[in-house]
């Protein structure tokens, strides 16, 4: 039972790197039209908030495969030092897909003739807003019960605070190989 998180975050992980790299092909490809000024393609269109979700959809696409790629080195060693590399990167590609995610809805709000092409690149970042933070809460798991995966509060690695002789940084451990 001790690999539970391990075991959903790992799929969940694979999930978003393959939909985070269809957001950077699509939001790639709708860029590169909007830069050309080839709004009149019948596949695109947009409106005034086009630019921005765009700009912020490719952003979270590109950190959210490096954040995929940390997730990978956790989920393979899955222990404490390598929690805090992919929680934190894990939790600012959260944040600007969040981003992403509200300049998604302006665009639907604002309305007006959006292609398939800008409607899937939406609808894959609102999926993402959602898988994102569900695999952001598979990797903080840890913390509240040690059984869903590395926890914040281990003994470090070698110490011997686990063998109960005290605090090794300040001189409390045993002491071995001494000559009294």
């Amino acid at each position: 039972m001790a690999t539970m998180g391990r075991n959903i975050a790992g799929p969940l992980l694979f999930l978003n790197l393959v939909m985070y790299l269809i957001v950077v092909g699509f939001a790639s490809w709708c860029l590169n039209r909007f830069i050309n000024g080839q709004t009149g393609h019948p596949s695109f269109g947009g409106n005034g908030a086009t630019m921005f979700f765009l700009i912020f959809a490719l952003l979270s696409g590109v950190i959210g495969i490096i954040s995929k790629l940390a997730g990978a080195s956790h989920i393979r060693a899955w222990r404490n030092d390598s929690l805090a590399a992919a929680a934190s990167s894990a939790l600012i590609a959260w944040a600007i897909t969040a981003l992403a995610f509200g300049l998604a809805c302006k665009e639907i709000n604002v309305g007006g003739h959006r292609g398939w092409r800008l409607r899937v690149l939406e609808a894959f970042i609102i999926i993402l807003t959602f898988t994102q933070l569900l695999y952001l809460l598979l990797l903080h798991a840890g913390l509240f019960n040690s059984r869903y995966g590395p926890g914040y509060r281990d003994t470090p690695y070698g110490s011997s605070a686990a063998a109960g002789g005290g605090d090794p940084y300040k001189g409390g451990g045993p002491t071995t190989g001494s000559v009294i």
